[in-house]
């Protein structure tokens, strides 16, 4: 019939022009929400009259509707969310600029002391603090006590001259009957002047450059 026809065609371009409005560049589900609208009240409005929409098929696509609406809704939510876990992770990281941390890492030698927390064997007869350029070279060696309590590098020759600049590495070696019997990396503590978010892990970068990871530091003060 013409009234039958006549209306298939006007769902049919109105239909057509839903479909058009999500193309590529609006694929997101807010978009697919907007269109469901339209082709659900495009179907209501040009439906045969002789032969109307069935009432199952028609609740069902309202159940559709109802669960489109819902993800929506969830998923603007989560976003919500989102933003503020971002902005509470980025007032604390603000947090640990400025303090100085402690952790196993080569530290850069600006002029100024650097504290260095040794962890010798205690049943050692000598402990030594060797300290080594960025090449491994060493550059100096310091006998100090048989102690965790911390040892202050002054940055000085052996002739009281003061050292270059530059990123050194601190070595503990502990000695028993002159024998060598541990050798570890000291902790150092060190100026954080950034903090990042990489892979979600935060990382520290120190004063000269050096980062590490939050999870690595031993300990965390202000700066003397």
């Amino acid at each position: 019939m013409e009234i039958a026809d006549t209306a298939t065609q006007q769902y049919a371009a109105t239909t057509a022009q839903a479909s058009a409005s999500t193309a590529p560049q609006s694929s997101s589900l807010n978009s697919d929400f907007d269109s469901f609208i339209k082709m659900l009240t495009a179907q209501a409005r040009y439906q045969d009259p002789l032969d109307p929409i069935d009432s199952t098929e028609f609740a069902s696509q309202l159940a559709q509707f109802s669960m489109v609406e819902q993800q929506v809704q969830t998923n603007d939510m989560l976003a919500a969310l989102y933003g503020l876990t971002g902005t509470s992770n980025m007032a604390s990281l603000a947090g640990w600029v400025g303090m100085e941390a402690r952790a196993n890492t080569p530290m850069y030698f600006d002029g100024n002391p650097i504290e260095i927390s040794p962890n010798p064997y205690l049943l050692a007869d000598e402990v030594f603090l060797v300290v080594a350029d960025e090449n491994g070279n060493e550059i100096q060696r310091k006998q100090i006590a048989v102690s965790d309590e911390p040892v202050k590098w002054l940055g000085l020759s052996d002739s009281g001259d003061l050292i270059d600049h530059g990123v050194y590495n601190f070595t503990i070696e502990s000695y028993q009957d002159d024998e060598l019997v541990l050798t570890e990396s000291a902790d150092v503590y060190g100026r954080i002047v950034e903090a990042q978010v990489i892979q979600g892990e935060v990382v520290l970068v120190l004063q000269g450059g050096q980062s590490v990871l939050a999870s690595s530091v031993t300990a965390l003060r202000s700066p003397a």
